[in-house]
């Protein structure tokens, strides 16, 4: 029987990602120790792609910033890997390839023609783009990925050591638990009132949203347990962190968690081409409703804080176009963000509630009791990182404006490796989905859950919760 190792890619997750985050605070003693990381600008000409990441860096070169963030991340992850008893020359030679084609994908997603949404098109001089921010790197990468471990599977065999898109994204997850605690601040700041309506709102979506979904997985497709619970957790919540939670939680097979992240990350770039357009043809009287309901629907970060933006820009403009009066800019995204920063801290407990069902019904011997030690070994790690991270930033950045500054300054740097940690883990999930497996496994079926579930009841469940706590509340005027 092979001994059973103390470290687990979980574990080690929450140990980097939490290094990561250390590094970030020594901005609290004046040290910016990440700032040289490479930040990917919005962009119609090459020489402006890289910069560093903080200002404190300007006069560093954008393509030296690339390169000392790959040696950064490089070294970094091969000491993890050594730890999980990986061969660290392969993963190195490996990495250094997907490192490259992501860097590539979310280099390109940033082109100003896909990237810049209405209210930045002017800045780039262009009258059209897509809109899709820059996050639009994400599904290129997906692409990419799907393109290379479907169509090159010898080459896609020669990366294997550095296909580890689990990893990938709880360490991005950890970095993210920081990034929220500083914008729950903010947020706490603008209006108590929206913040109050949003947790009422995310509190009473996750119950109607998860149970149903699980409900229409388990009844009408005939999911198993193990399928049902991680795809009501993509859809009904957010996306891939909630369906890596859950799939931990409950001990799913690998394969489980990173095909419902696959299918987010498609459903969630159509949602977000299709439903700001929506909320300005229908709900530009009701702002704030049509800022609340990209939080509930669009199931990512990313996704639902760009297409509050998007509509944001699109009902202000409308709104100007039609009465003459002007909102000021940011309320609306600022509804989304709050919807969205709540659904996501959120995640932690309800993997704990589930990690509780499942050893207390679902794998409990008969006559046997829960045991509590159970519990947290099925509880995800990187769970417990992500809401140290975002208490730590929230205590610390409620204490005053100088706190805050310093707060935004610790993000700008752990933000980057956030984003470059999240394509990594498109592009590999891309690889690992391998279609005639994925097809075997039930991929269509999952599909279908998800458009059956997503358009059949949780759109429009969300435009109702929405309404209910938001209706009549204005952004002010300009």
């Amino acid at each position: 029987m092979a001994e059973k190792r103390w470290l687990t890619e979980d574990k080690l997750a929450l140990i980097m990602g939490l290094f990561l985050f250390l590094l970030g605070t020594l901005n609290y003693l004046g040290l910016d120790a990440l700032g040289w990381s490479v930040k990917t600008n919005v962009w119609t000409s090459v020489e402006k792609i890289l910069s560093p990441a903080t200002g404190a860096y300007k006069n560093l070169n954008g393509v030296l910033s690339l390169i000392f963030t790959y040696i950064f991340i490089t070294a970094f992850l091969s000491i993890g890997v050594k730890f999980l008893g990986a061969d660290v020359p392969k993963f190195i030679r490996s990495f250094t390839i997907v490192f490259l084609i992501s860097y590539i994908c979310w280099a390109v997603g940033h082109y100003a023609w896909i990237a810049a949404t209405p209210d930045t098109r002017a800045k780039f001089h262009l009258t059209w783009s897509l809109g899709l921010t820059g996050e639009a790197g994400f599904i290129l990468a997906l692409i990419a990925g799907i393109f290379v471990g479907n169509f090159m599977p010898r080459f896609s065999e020669k990366l294997k050591e550095a296909l580890r898109p689990e990893m990938y994204i709880k360490i991005a997850i950890v970095i993210m638990g920081a990034e929220l605690g500083v914008k729950s601040v903010d947020a706490l700041g603008l209006a108590s009132s929206v913040i109050f309506r949003g947790l009422c709102a995310i509190v009473e979506a996750y119950l109607i949203y998860w149970a149903l979904v699980y409900f229409v997985a388990r009844k009408y497709f005939k999911f198993s347990r193990e399928w049902a619970a991680p795809l009501a957790s993509g859809i009904s919540i957010c996306g891939v962190s909630a369906a890596i939670a859950t799939g931990g939680a409950i001990r799913s097979r690998p394969v489980v968690p990173i095909m419902v992240s696959s299918l987010v990350v498609v459903f969630t770039c159509i949602e977000m081409l299709i439903l700001p357009f929506v909320a300005q043809w229908g709900l530009s009287s009701e702002p704030m409703v049509a800022g609340a309901w990209m939080g509930l629907a669009v199931k990512s970060d990313g996704g639902a804080i760009a297409s509050g933006a998007i509509t944001d820009a699109l009902i202000r403009a409308k709104v100007v176009a039609d009465t003459g009066i002007q909102y000021q800019p940011g309320w609306i995204t600022m509804a989304a963000t709050t919807i969205k920063i709540f659904i996501d801290v959120f995640i932690g407990i309800w993997a704990f509630v589930l990690a509780m069902i499942w050893c207390t019904f679902m794998e409990c011997a008969p006559g046997s009791r829960m045991k509590f030690g159970e519990v947290l070994d099925r509880f995800p790690r990187f769970v417990l990182g992500y809401v140290f991270t975002f208490l730590n930033m929230l205590i610390l950045c409620a204490n005053g404006p100088e706190l805050i500054k310093l707060g935004k300054a610790t993000i700008a740097g752990t933000g980057i490796f956030r984003g470059i940690f999240f394509v990594l883990t498109f592009f590999t999930i891309g690889m690992v989905s391998n279609f005639k497996k994925l097809w075997a496994e039930g991929i269509g079926k999952l599909a279908a859950v998800y458009v059956v579930c997503l358009f059949g009841f949780i759109i429009w469940i969300g435009l109702f919760i929405s309404w209910l706590f938001f209706h009549g509340v204005k952004p002010p005027i300009a």
